[in-house]
């Protein structure tokens, strides 16, 4: 069912997509190599190492490893806008397989989004301190795990009865 399609890159400069990762290290060079996949990817590691410097905890390991990220996604940019022109000169494509958009199943039940709506609601008022953080976990973490398995057990028995 995947199609494969024939992407022909124009050439990258490798200095462009090497200032680019210098200057914007969260995934632009691998933007500007046409590598949204990984670009994605670097934005969420770039994120993370740089939340967990504010914690305090974990140095130095911590910023020598962003540090090394920081690197490692600069020369990615610059080898991957060299390995672009490289097959652009000898007349290589890339292919790249096309993925279909699955469909959504319809499970006829609005059970979980109701939980889902119900449990960002909780941690709403749990934030804005209009409920504790002790009620939540104490009373309604339980009695949520009860809803849930009265849920599970009324579908079993429904869906036994319409088998019969």
């Amino acid at each position: 069912m995947e199609e494969k399609v024939v992407v022909i890159r124009p050439p990258k400069s490798p200095f462009l997509a090497g200032v680019l990762a210098f200057f914007f290290p969260f995934g632009a060079g691998q933007l500007y190599n046409m590598q949204y996949r990984k670009a994605l990817v670097f934005f969420f590691i770039f994120a993370g190492l740089v939340t967990m410097q504010t914690t305090g905890g974990g140095q130095p390991f911590l910023g020598l490893t962003l540090a090394g990220f920081l690197l490692y996604q600069l020369f990615d940019a610059v080898q991957t806008a060299k390995s672009i022109n490289r097959k652009a000169l000898q007349g290589e494509e890339d292919i790249v397989e096309v993925e279909e958009i699955p469909e959504f199943v319809k499970t006829g039940s609005i059970f979980w989004g109701i939980v889902l709506i119900a449990l960002g609601v909780v941690l709403i008022f749990a934030n804005f301190e209009l409920m504790s953080y002790d009620t939540v976990f104490e009373f309604l973490i339980p009695f949520s795990v009860l809803v849930v398995g009265v849920k599970l057990v009324v579908d079993h028995y429904t869906k036994s009865r319409e088998e019969e």
